[in-house]
């Protein structure tokens, strides 16, 4: 049990990390008081440009990697491992962990962005076959949608109803992360949902990831 306390909340400290927060302080900006105010990627790219929002994307997908791939396994010097029916959790509590910290950050006045280049990594870092269920759905709904909120939600479904099919000893433990995860993903991107049932939800005008335009609307 000390062993997940203790990798609690180190991950949790490591999300708190947040790296629009970061890149934005480095170039005099807080990205929370520009364009949709959200600390994330996809605000720092319409605001700040390629380069800024890429940064923001490594520093987030790759906290996520290290919650639940480094230091979910690591042997903590000095502190007992946990014993074998809590070990399969330690990936679930890390990568869980990490997302909060991002969502909530410590060092940003709890006022941090929505988690899902940190909940894509921390899915990456337990298997990296369920990164890649979640970017097939995520451009799915964003070609069809032009919606990233609405992709990013669908996505983590995606993964929680992946896992499920899974029959491995690992899987109710997964499970638990996946169906947790995304409903944390939904409960960040309320607010575009909101938007979406009002009809005024902005729509992504080009994806950037394949270089074409969609049409109007």
């Amino acid at each position: 049990m000390i062993e997940l306390i203790v990798k609690a909340i180190l991950s949790y400290l490591l999300g708190s990390v947040v790296g629009s927060l970061l890149i934005g302080k480095l170039r005099g900006v807080d990205i929370r008081t520009m364009g949709s105010g959200n600390a994330g990627a996809t605000n720092m790219l319409r605001t700040q440009g390629k380069a800024a929002a890429l940064a923001v994307f490594v520093i987030d997908l790759g906290k996520g990697s290290v919650a639940t791939g480094v230091l979910a396994p690591w042997a903590v010097p000095g502190i007992p491992p946990a014993p074998p029916g809590l070990h399969a959790w330690l990936p679930v509590v890390c990568g869980l962990a990490v997302i909060l910290g991002h969502v909530y950050p410590l060092w940003y006045g709890f006022r941090g962005g929505k988690g899902v280049a940190t909940f894509v990594g921390a899915v990456l870092g337990i298997n990296a076959a369920l990164g890649l269920v979640f970017v097939l759905a995520w451009l799915v709904v964003v070609i069809l949608s032009g919606f990233v909120g609405l992709a990013s939600m669908v996505g983590a479904a995606a993964v929680a109803a992946a896992i499920a099919t899974q029959s491995s000893t690992l899987a109710k433990p997964l499970l638990a992360f996946g169906i947790l995860a995304a409903l944390l993903i939904v409960y960040t991107h309320r607010a575009n949902l909101g938007r979406m049932l009002a009809g005024n939800e902005s729509r992504a005008k080009r994806l950037w990831l394949l270089g074409f335009r969609r049409g109007p609307g």
